[in-house]
């Protein structure tokens, strides 16, 4: 019973099985079937776009031989356009040049007419003006004058040019008339209006402008021979005054030297000191140079000392200067300013020495300066804001 019931049970599953099986390949088949409905369908709708595709290349292939047709006709059409363009072109090139040509002999003929006609114009001036100078000035009808001197009456022979000697015989082709000739009369004029402008005109004045000429150059000689003299005497005086000078300068040159090397030894102890001419051989136009050398020292350029060392160097060629040509009195502004108190007590015993033959008046703000004047003079601001003059004598 048991297997009874297995092998039922075994039968009920396959016939499930076999069931499922049979749905499984129903639905297959409706799927493969409604996939030929759908391929068929598509084949359809593909074998319409086809004949539509076909009928429209077709159609497309009628129309582009139409375009063909049209753009071989348009070619040749264009073709012929640019022929007659480019003949067109050609005409217009030519027929431009044609007319500058024709613009061009316009312009020159033009120009000659004008020509001509101012041409004319000088020319009947010209005449006019011979007409009215041959009756101005030689009395002459210009209708006598034709008559008498015109082209068809022979030439009367030429005066002897200068240095020329005319033949004897009277029958000489030289002494005889001759025909006229245009080109050799127009010479023949030239040369005479030549010599007629060298001549010049006629001055008849001329006596009396040369006698006031002659009396003014000889006014003038005597003024140039007067100035001559003073040039000469000028001269004298300036030799004499430059000779003067240049002994003034000389000596006072060398007493300025002598005493620059002593108080520069005094201001500088162990330096050296020496006033050097750039041009010794002109003592008219030579400057002067000032070697220095302070005590330690191998430089003598001024430029290279310190502000004190210059400082002192140039106090020592003004008292160099005041040694050398005294005067009654001396004026010094604050010329120990830079100075320390070892050389400023130096130059305080040279304005000592200077002191026994001039008055010094000094402006200064050192009280060692104040301590050996001999009166003080300052200026003062009260408490009122107003400056006032003291003064004060110490001995």
């Amino acid at each position: 019973e048991m297997e009874a019931r297995l092998q039922v049970r075994t039968h009920e599953e396959r016939v499930k099985g076999l069931a499922g099986r049979a749905d499984s390949l129903d639905r297959a088949a409706r799927a493969e079937r409604e996939a030929r409905a759908r391929a068929e369908r598509q084949r359809a709708r593909l074998q319409y776009e086809a004949a539509v595709a076909e009928a429209v290349a077709s159609g497309s292939r009628q129309l582009l031989a139409h375009v063909e047709v049209s753009i071989a006709r348009a070619d040749q059409e264009r073709t012929l356009a640019e022929r007659a363009k480019s003949q067109r072109e050609q005409d217009l090139v030519a027929e431009r040049s044609r007319g500058r040509d024709l613009k061009a002999e316009l312009d020159k003929l033009t120009d000659s007419v004008h020509r001509g006609e101012v041409l004319g114009a000088e020319k009947r001036l010209r005449i006019e003006q011979l007409e009215t100078k041959a009756l101005e000035e030689l009395g002459v009808e210009p209708a006598g004058l034709v008559a008498d001197y015109g082209p068809g009456q022979p030439v009367p022979p030429s005066l002897a040019a200068e240095g020329e000697e005319l033949p004897q015989d009277p029958e000489h082709p030289r002494n005889l008339p001759r025909p006229f000739v245009r080109s050799e009369q127009e010479k023949r004029l030239k040369s005479a209006e030549r010599a007629y402008q060298q001549l010049g005109k006629v001055n008849p004045l001329a006596l009396e402008e040369f006698a006031a000429l002659e009396e003014r150059h000889k006014f003038l000689s005597e003024q140039l021979e007067d100035l001559k003299k003073t040039r000469a005497d000028l001269l004298q005086v300036v030799k004499e005054v430059d000779e003067r000078v240049e002994q003034v300068f000389t000596e006072a040159y060398r007493d300025t030297a002598r005493e620059f090397e002593g108080v520069f030894s005094r201001l500088f102890p162990g330096g050296e000191g020496r006033l050097i001419l750039t041009d010794p051989d002109n003592m008219l136009t030579t400057g002067v140079d000032v070697e220095a050398r302070p005590p330690g020292k191998k430089v003598k350029r001024l430029s290279l000392l310190s502000g004190g060392e210059r400082s002192l160097t140039a106090v020592a060629l003004l008292v160099s200067i005041f040694k050398a040509r005294p005067s009654p009195f001396y004026v010094m502004d604050e010329v120990e300013a830079a100075l320390d108190d070892t050389n400023l007590q130096r130059l305080i015993r040279i304005m000592q020495e200077l002191q026994e033959a001039s008055q010094l008046i000094v402006i200064t703000h050192q009280k060692r300066t104040m301590e050996v004047a001999d009166a003080l003079y300052g200026v003062s601001m009260q408490g009122d804001g107003v400056s006032k003059v003291i003064s004060q004598r110490l001995r």
